[in-house]
């Protein structure tokens, strides 16, 4: 058995396919009246474009977040930094990356979120599974907006 490598730093990334165009489920992350609707609890400020700083506010944990988006390619990505616990950073930044893969002839967007930054610590992988949980809910509440209108998360934090 060969040993196992050092690890370093935890990331992980969780997927999902909405039955929406790659625009369509696009725009449902990069504008906040959209995001404000199934996933910011509490609401979200300021479109997520290339170089700006937006708010994302949840009900579960309040307070506006300071969220930096990093890169914004229309249909293909999103790469924003924004505040952890146990991170690696000296600013104590974690990396968020949305991915957007048109499939069935573009009426199916697959979507990838990866998030990473954490200290390989206990308390860093207790941070990254909380954050993992968090990214998952968004997919599953995502996709019940964009599919059927439903808001999965009303009334389920407060």
């Amino acid at each position: 058995m060969e040993p196992l490598e050092e690890l370093n730093e935890l990331s992980f990334s969780v997927k999902g396919f909405i039955s929406k165009s790659v625009r369509q489920v696009y725009d449902a992350v990069a504008d906040p009246e959209q995001l404000s609707h199934y996933f910011t609890t509490g609401g979200a400020q300021g479109y997520l474009a290339t170089g700006a700083t937006v708010t994302w506010d949840f009900h579960d944990y309040p307070g506006a977040f300071p969220v930096h988006v990093l890169e914004a390619e229309v249909g293909k990505r999103i790469i924003l930094r924004w505040g952890g616990q146990e991170t690696l950073a000296s600013d104590g930044m974690n990396t968020v990356t949305f991915e957007f893969t048109s499939e069935s002839e573009s009426s199916r967007t697959k979507v990838v979120i990866t998030e990473s930054g954490w200290k390989p610590t206990a308390a860093g992988i207790q941070a990254a599974f909380g954050n993992c949980e968090g990214w998952t809910g968004m997919l599953a509440a995502m996709k019940a907006w964009l599919e059927h209108g439903i808001n999965l998360r009303e009334d389920f934090y407060k």
